[in-house]
């Protein structure tokens, strides 16, 4: 392996990094796992009706305050000032500095959260000026929206306390209760489908999930607590700490509102190509996003306190080994997983929505879009590790750059394909923006940090050719099975799975992938 300070991962680094990786990837799966029962629940109860796009329209606002205030503060600024503070000032001061971020993050969304309940009548049409345009009842449908983003409003801010209280745990290489706080959010989401739903219809959805964030939150104050975390009503704006973690908050900010906006301009283009393109493009999304969280997200996850604990005693060859280490991990198995649920599409979807008030039509339009999407699986997993490189250096502008980059790809993109091509082109333009970022992040992580990439990129090279004899085999299989039935896809989709990881496993071998 190329680059590396001459220590060969001893092996408490290999095991503390396998431990840590194996509890975030539990939270990951089960999390995932929950996702997909409440995406379920969520086709079956639902569909892809007009009702649902209002929602999944009204749950971009909070979210978007969220990722912005909350998710700055936890990955790229608050855990490397965090777990420096700790290295060098001892727990006292690291606590002190956690208590009075978590005020200014919570007061900061607080008042974003009172902005956005004002505007939300002006805020809802500007990101989907569409609708419910096509079937009529564009008045109705955008004031429903409005409803559902203050409602859910209020899980944005228990969103901002809890995402601090993640990242404190985080911050100590304590995963445990981060990893079940998302499946508890699920679960949340889950009682508000099945019981709430029944009562209040779509508005029991939004009020699953103020319930899913406040167990989220609440999961995790004994673990915060039991570290040793006292709070402080304190704000600290003098605090170098705090004035450091504002500086490294800044760019980021830019770079994760970047991000949203993609989903932002990807529903804008979606309520303009007709009735239920949002829902349809939401549940393709989530689909897609099951192999990105449990590989790209748990790893790199598990790995980023570890990597600002390395930059803290200035050991950038330690530094790039990991990252490189990771990167071959994650590529191992995120490009089987693209190229696997890419073919297995159709049979995928079938057999996990298709019942209830979702349709063949709604099936077919989901795996269109979820086809494209899995062209920004591998990408997007690249995305996190990297990025997560130049944040524990105290580089944010970087990936931020990239990430508004990504942005102009998107919607120069989107505005020229959504009309001809419709849902699938909107996908292929998100996975296309995903290549250009990860490319640019990737030629620029290596030139900052002087590593040679010639390893990753030969074993990268092995696990794609790995990957095209399974697609071979997969594609053959396909050809002569008929997924007329849910019954019939769901076979298809269990025997594509097993064939296809153990041709992939086999090629591997033969290849001699690390």
């Amino acid at each position: 392996m190329a680059g590396g300070s001459g220590d060969p991962a001893p092996a408490r680094f290999r095991g503390g990094l396998a431990l840590a990786a194996l509890i975030v990837a539990f939270g990951f799966i089960g999390s995932r796992l929950l996702g997909v029962v409440r995406t379920v629940v969520i086709a079956n109860t639902f569909g892809a009706s007009p009702e649902l796009d209002a929602y999944n329209v009204a749950f971009r606002i909070p979210d978007l305050i969220f990722q912005v205030l909350a998710g700055a503060t936890l990955g790229s600024a608050f855990i490397p000032v965090f777990a420096r503070k700790f290295e060098r000032e001892g727990p006292a001061q690291a606590w002190l500095l956690a208590s009075r971020v978590l005020n200014l993050v919570v007061l900061a969304t607080l008042l974003m959260c009172a902005a956005a309940f004002v505007l939300a009548p002006v805020l809802v049409p500007a990101i989907a000026p569409g609708l419910g345009d096509d079937i009529g009842r564009s008045e109705e449908l955008t004031g429903h929206a409005v409803e559902l983003t203050r409602i859910m409003l209020g899980s944005t801010l228990l969103f901002a306390a809890s995402g601090m209280l993640t990242g404190m745990l985080n911050g100590r290489e304590r995963f445990l209760l981060p990893a079940l706080a998302p499946m508890l959010y699920n679960l949340g989401i889950i009682f508000g489908a099945v019981v709430l739903a029944d009562r209040w219809g779509v508005n029991g959805l939004a009020f699953g999930v103020v319930l899913g964030a406040g167990l989220h939150l609440g999961v995790q104050v004994p673990g915060v607590v039991s570290e040793g975390f006292r709070y402080r009503p304190s704000l600290g704006w003098g605090d170098p700490g705090v004035m450091e973690v504002a500086r490294l908050m800044g760019p980021r900010v830019v770079g994760l509102a970047a991000a949203q906006v993609n989903f932002v301009v990807t529903g804008f283009f979606a309520s303009r190509v007709g009735a239920s393109a949002i829902s349809n493009m939401t549940y393709a999304w989530l689909l897609a996003g099951l192999p990105l969280a449990l590989f790209g997200m748990a790893l790199s996850t598990a790995v980023f306190p570890r990597l600002a604990g390395q930059v803290a005693r200035d050991d950038l060859s330690a530094l790039t080994d990991t990252v490189s280490r990771v990167l071959r991990m994650i590529l191992f198995l995120t490009v089987p997983a693209a190229v696997g649920l890419a073919l297995l599409r159709e049979a995928a979807v079938i057999t996990l929505l298709e019942r209830g008030a979702f349709t063949r039509a709604d099936s077919m339009m989901t795996a269109a879009a979820l086809g494209w999407y899995c062209l920004g699986i591998v990408p997007q997993a690249g995305i996190e590790i990297h990025s997560r490189g130049f944040y524990a250096l105290g580089d944010t502008r970087t990936p931020v750059v990239l990430a508004v980059l990504a942005v102009a790809v998107n919607l120069v993109l989107g505005a020229m394909v959504w009309r001809p091509f419709g849902v699938s082109g909107l996908a292929l333009a998100v996975g296309t923006a995903s290549w250009v970022e990860w490319a640019g992040l990737y030629v620029l992580f290596v030139r900052r940090t002087g590593w040679r990439p010639e390893g990753e990129l030969a074993a990268a090279s092995r696990m794609a050719l790995a990957a095209a004899v399974m697609a071979l085999a997969l594609a053959t299989g396909m050809a002569v099975l008929d997924t007329a039935s849910r019954l019939d896809a769901a076979v298809a989709a269990f025997a594509g799975i097993a064939a296809g990881a153990a041709v992939y496993a086999g090629a591997s071998i033969w290849l001699g992938v690390d």
